[in-house]
Order: structure tokens, then C-alpha cells, then sequence
């Protein structure tokens, strides 16, 4: 029946890798779990190994990882004798964010103080922003009319 020889933690070489050795004969048929599951090879996770009599050497790769990778993984070999597993953990990246239940729990029980102000006060605030706005569109106006009146006379009453 197949032994597994080695599984070892994931390790970055070109790819995230496991390696992997099975010895067994007949050639035993490989496939990994991830937390239980039959994992699919995609192009983000393949396995490569060689046969070199009756070992199987070889390793699930990985390109670029997240942390949904992370887990338990296990290498299943089977042939007509019998079948072996083992388990290892593969840890990848931490999760980006905490649990989002929690982080919008926490953005409604703290509000920054810029941001809790009386109706008065804003309804100020926006008038003034209001009345900024109307004087710098007044004044782009009336600098517009005095270049187009006062740009077209030539200087030192040459002609063009």
C-alpha cells in the first residue's frame, strides 16, 4: 500500500510549494483536501510531481496565495492495496480586515467629532460655501469681460 515519506509546510521558491513524497507500489493515485474537501487544480493551484520508481516526489503549487488558501491540507494516495493521508497546515497571508459584522458595529458607535454638528452650524457652513462659490464665479465673469474689452486693442497702436 502507499506511505506517505514527507509533507512539508508551504515554502516560496518561484511558486508557494508543498512538497510532497509517496512511496508506493503500484503507483498510487494522488489528490489533496483542502479543509476536507476535494480540491480543484486551477491555474491559481496545480500539482507536479515525477515518478522516479516507486517514489512520487513532488508539490502543490501556489500562485500568489491569499488568505483563503489558508487551511488544512491533505494528500490522498490511493492504489489497489490500500490508501494513505496526511495533513498539514498551510498559512498564507493574515485576513485583511477584521469580520465585517464587526467593523460596521464599530463605524455606528463612533462618530468623529468634525462630523457631529448642530443643524445651525451646517446650514452656516453651507451658506458661506455657497457664498464663496457665487463670489469666484462673479469675479471669473467680470475678469473675462475686461480681457475680451481690453485685450484687443493693440500695444504701441501696432497692427497685426
Amino acid at each position: 500500500p502507499p506511505r506517505i515519506l514527507t509533507l512539508e509546510e508551504p515554502v516560496l521558491h518561484m511558486d508557494h510549494c508543498i512538497a510532497f513524497a509517496v512511496h508506493g507500489n503500484p503507483a498510487p493515485t494522488l489528490h489533496w483536501l483542502h479543509n476536507g474537501q476535494v480540491l480543484r487544480e486551477t491555474e491559481i493551484i496545480r500539482m507536479e510531481f515525477y515518478q522516479q520508481g516507486e517514489v512520487s516526489e513532488g508539490c502543490l503549487l501556489f500562485n500568489k496565495p491569499t488568505h483563503y488558501n489558508n487551511g488544512n491540507y491533505t494528500i490522498v494516495a490511493t492504489n489497489q492495496l490500500g490508501s494513505a493521508n496526511q495533513t498539514i497546515k498551510g498559512h498564507f497571508l493574515e485576513k485583511p480586515f477584521p469580520a465585517v459584522s464587526g467593523l460596521f458595529s464599530f463605524q455606528m458607535q463612533y462618530t468623529p467629532k468634525f462630523l457631529s454638528v448642530d443643524s445651525k452650524a451646517s446650514s452656516f457652513q453651507v451658506s458661506i460655501a455657497v457664498g464663496l462659490a457665487a463670489f469666484a464665479c462673479v469675479l471669473l465673469v467680470v475678469l473675462f469681460i475686461m480681457i475680451n474689452k481690453y485685450g484687443r486693442r493693440s500695444k504701441f497702436g501696432m497692427k497685426g
